[in-house]
């Protein structure tokens, strides 16, 4: 009795599909399952409804499945991105940078009071020396000699970090 619609289905499947081989497996797969829950005793009150709801759910789940094979393996992933974060992000980078921070957030820190305040003050904050001269009552010319030290400190920081060479 199924044999009747073969032929109809294989048309719908080639038109769902594209691919005659394709679709006369999808077909033969449609036919097995009808079959085999006649076989197990479920009753079927209309064969070809059933059939072509079986071949309907095969067609989506061969989709999902080439879907699922059409994108890379993560290990093929993982390998075309290894280098696909900046420079800067990659880990041995930002654990450089940050070093490097410390280093020179521990030469400024070291330096005198006073001497740090200045430097500090005209180097991070920006604000001018004649500015920074007033609000620590000492001279532009102090001033100028408190930033050149901390400069220098942190020069002699650079060369240590970048090593010899």
């Amino acid at each position: 009795m199924l044999e009747r619609f073969y032929r109809e289905l294989l048309n719908f499947l080639q038109r769902q599909v594209h691919d005659r081989d394709t679709a006369a497996d999808l077909a033969q797969e449609s036919y097995a399952r009808v079959l085999a829950a006649q076989n197990a005793g479920q009753a079927v009150q209309d064969a070809r409804a059933l059939l072509y709801r079986t071949a309907k759910n095969l067609v989506v789940d061969q989709h999902r499945r080439a879907e699922i094979r059409r994108h890379e393996s993560l290990d093929q992933f993982a390998e075309s991105n290894a280098q696909a974060a900046p420079r800067h992000l990659q880990p041995e980078e930002a654990l450089s940078a940050q070093q490097s921070v410390h280093a020179y957030a521990q030469v400024i820190e070291d330096l005198p009071p006073r001497c740090r305040e200045a430097f500090v003050l005209h180097i991070i904050e920006g604000l001018p020396q004649a500015e920074i001269a007033r609000s620590m009552g000492i001279s532009v010319s102090m001033v100028e000699k408190h930033v050149v030290r901390g400069m220098l400190a942190c020069r002699r920081c650079e060369q240590a970090l970048d090593g010899p060479g």
